[in-house]
């Protein structure tokens, strides 16, 4: 392991939390302090979970809502006396398109009935059904300990909607960034649910959302059927009607969440957990998966590259464009495409990939597609950690993409609609084109690792949109190579991909990606010395410095490492990102 300078330099500005209790990780300390509340009744880190995602749809509006939807991994201990009993679950809790709607109708709305490749994100029919809620209420149905109940794990998120809350600094920036987008959005709405003085609150200033409060307090008291059968449902099509959409009432009471059997990697003796699709953590698995056999094929030694150092930042980059190609065949909803992750992951497979990887140059994106591992196969966000004194934890993912989504504002409720279908193409015949009940390609992710021994290792996580399987990448290999404290991988500067977003030279496969189109943006975080950047830049890379609030690209990622002591005895430690307003708070 060789960690170079600028770590030392930008890392362990925060100190790793610690817990041998339960630790709740979030990019909101009220967040965390919710979630703490549910911990001290005697919840379980599910039901904290669920707690803090509730308080973020308040206190990170921009970020995340009711209107949106929701990925988890539970680690759960089959016996509680013995830490190697555990099993890692999963539920994705994603909505789908309209029943009734068609790639024609985005035509006819936005370009004169002719074709388009991609969803406008503003569009009307970006919306599909948000799934959070009810993703909240079967977890806590399946997972929960029921020592408290469902409307108790609401309660303090209904606490900060009436009595209000100042505004966290990063989290107020982000809201008065997007008012623009809010009022053009919502001509002649009232906005007074959102915004201040026609404006995003300044850092410390009181927000109050009585109307979501009212929201809550519905399905408090009656569960995910208020929302999808009773008055928020109405108000919902309402306003999605009034634009021309085709979701109906019958959209919203025929969606379920669905409890998936996570997918997994073994990297370098650890096992690294994802959600299938569609959601993208398969990207993160194919690029762990093709790192592991340029090692193993001697290509390079993983043991003696020098923590982002330009010949190991080209590893990572490389290895995780080559995973987004593959992507745009094979993210998509499963109950629409069979896919065959075993053969993806399998490591014959992974080495034909690994060996489109050259040390000397950066590849061709006007060449490289997705592969084939057998010829019958042709064809804005917040992410949280909990963990209880059980020994267990909850990775949970909870976003309406961009900036307030769509920004459409369901009035009566006082909350925005995701935009999460911008995501699909309007591409025919594409596995992830646009159709009718499909989930789309879904980029928020929560990870799990696992030791050998099946003994949890680390819920982490990293929100940002296409960064965050970029991102898991690098935290997984910040945790178990170079044994990184928690809080050190998360300051550790990082590297995403963008495309350069040329719609002239959009391919209309997969979505919106950074390989949508031939030339992919390497983004480099202040940290990464000049003389890196050049070298990538000398490999063929396109290249871009990004600093100051801009990091804010970089996502926001929450780390709880759990550390077996003497014994069956344990210690959380716990990281939270400086780049978002929140904090690791323990368990007293």
């Amino acid at each position: 392991m060789v960690v170079g300078d600028e770590f030392i330099k930008f890392a362990s500005r925060r100190s790793t939390v610690y817990s041998a209790k339960g630790i709740v990780s979030s990019s909101q300390s009220l967040a965390s302090a919710a979630g703490i509340k549910i911990l001290q009744k005697g919840g379980n880190c599910v039901e904290a979970a669920i707690a803090v995602a509730a308080a973020l749809c308040l206190t990170e509006p921009a970020s995340t809502g009711i209107g949106g939807d929701c990925f988890a991994l539970y680690y759960k201990l089959e016996d509680k006396n013995d830490p190697k009993s555990g099993k890692v679950l999963g539920l994705n809790g994603t909505g789908r398109a309209a029943k009734n709607v068609t790639p024609q109708d985005v035509w006819n709305e936005h370009n004169g009935g002719k074709p388009m490749k991609r969803i406008p994100y503003t569009s009307v029919f970006s919306v599909t059904v948000p799934g959070a809620i009810a993703g909240w209420n079967d977890a806590y149905e399946k997972w929960g300990s029921k020592k408290v109940s469902f409307a108790e794990i609401l309660e303090p998120a209904i606490e900060l909607a009436e009595n209000g809350f100042p505004a966290a600094e990063l989290a107020a920036r982000s809201w008065r960034g997007s008012a623009k987008k809010l009022k053009a959005q919502n001509p002649g709405a009232n906005l007074t649910s959102l915004l201040v003085d026609g404006e995003g609150p300044n850092e410390g200033e009181l927000v109050y959302n009585k109307q979501i409060a009212e929201a809550l307090k519905l399905i408090a008291k009656h569960g995910k059927k208020a929302y999808y059968e009773g008055p928020i449902a109405e108000a919902i099509v309402k306003t999605t009607s009034a634009r021309n959409h085709k979701l109906t009432l019958d959209d919203f009471k025929n969606h379920t969440s669905t409890f998936v059997e996570p997918i997994k990697l073994n990297f370098q003796g650890f096992n690294v957990w994802e959600i299938p699709p569609n959601g993208h953590g398969l990207v993160a698995l194919l690029a762990l998966g093709i790192i592991q056999e340029l090692h193993n094929s001697s290509k390079i030694n993983l043991h003696e590259l020098k923590h982002n150092s330009a010949e190991y930042l080209h590893v990572l980059i490389e290895a995780c464009k080559i995973a987004f190609y593959d992507s745009d065949e094979y993210v998509t909803d499963q109950d629409f495409k069979d896919i065959p992750i075993e053969e993806l992951l399998n490591p014959k497979y992974l080495k034909t990939r690994a060996n489109l990887f050259s040390p000397a140059k950066a590849i061709d994106g006007e060449s490289i597609s997705h592969g084939v591992p057998d010829p019958k196969f042709k064809s804005d966000t917040v992410y949280f950690s909990v963990s209880d004194s059980n020994g267990e934890a909850c990775s949970f993912i909870n976003s309406v993409y961009q900036g307030f989504g769509s920004g459409i504002l369901v009035e009566d409720f006082g909350f925005c609609l995701q935009n999460r279908g911008s995501n699909f193409n309007l591409t025919p015949g594409e596995n992830n084109c646009l159709e009718g009940g499909k989930r789309p390609y879904h980029t928020i992710i929560p990870g799990m690792i696992t030791n050998s021994d099946d003994s949890l290792y680390a819920a982490f996580g990293n929100m940002g949109g296409f960064a965050q399987p970029v991102c898991h990448v690098q935290h997984v290999l910040n945790l178990t190579l170079f044994n990184f404290t928690p809080q050190q991988s998360i300051d550790s500067p990082r590297f995403i991909l963008d495309s350069d977003g040329n719609p002239e030279t959009d391919r209309g496969k997969g979505a919106d990606g950074p390989v949508s189109t031939p030339i992919t943006i390497v983004k480099l975080e202040e940290g990464i010395s000049a003389d890196v950047i050049d070298k990538l830049k000398k490999l063929g890379h396109d290249t871009e410095l990004i600093t100051g609030f801009a990091r804010g690209t970089f996502g926001r990622a929450q780390i709880i490492k759990k550390e077996i002591k003497e014994g069956n005895k344990f210690v959380y430690a716990g990281g939270s990102d400086l780049r978002g307003d929140g904090a690791s708070v323990a368990l007293g």
